[in-house]
């Protein structure tokens, strides 16, 4: 089995720290033939968001407050079983997680600032809405005899 190609960065110079991932293999279901039933090939990923000194404390609690759904008593679980080969799916799983962790402590987006209509936009708006409403009144047969 080869080494993985970590480490995998989150955001910055932050990457998911090797010693607090905790890895369980299980088999995958679905066909596969003989070598299916001797090979734990599917991945569950666990990192303990609550616990983890990994990341900076602002990042955490942004992570924490965003991923409040998915966690189980603060610990984060990412599972992989679309490859045959344990080791793709490892890596599957670590890349999956450092983009949900990547995501969970982005930084919230700017407000945004409302724009003012120029009065040019408004005018022709305007002008377009009395021409419809002539169009629509000349179209009424009050007028005929």
């Amino acid at each position: 089995m080869g080494v993985m190609s970590g480490p995998y960065l989150i955001r910055g110079s932050v990457s998911l720290p090797e010693a607090e991932l905790n890895w369980r293999f299980s088999r995958s279901s679905g066909p596969g033939g003989q070598h299916v039933n001797t090979s734990d090939s599917r991945v569950e990923l666990r990192f303990d968001l609550a616990r983890t000194e990994a990341l900076p404390e602002v990042w955490k609690e942004r992570a924490l407050e965003r991923l409040a759904g998915r966690l189980v008593d603060g610990v984060l679980v990412v599972r992989a079983a679309e490859h045959r080969s344990q080791w793709r799916n490892r890596e599957t799983a670590a890349v999956r997680m450092a983009a949900v962790l990547a995501e969970a402590t982005a930084p919230p987006p700017r407000p945004r600032r409302k724009g003012k209509v120029p009065r040019g936009i408004n005018e022709r708006r305007l002008r377009n809405k009395k021409h419809r409403s002539d169009v629509k009144r000349g179209r009424s047969g009050r007028d005929w005899g």
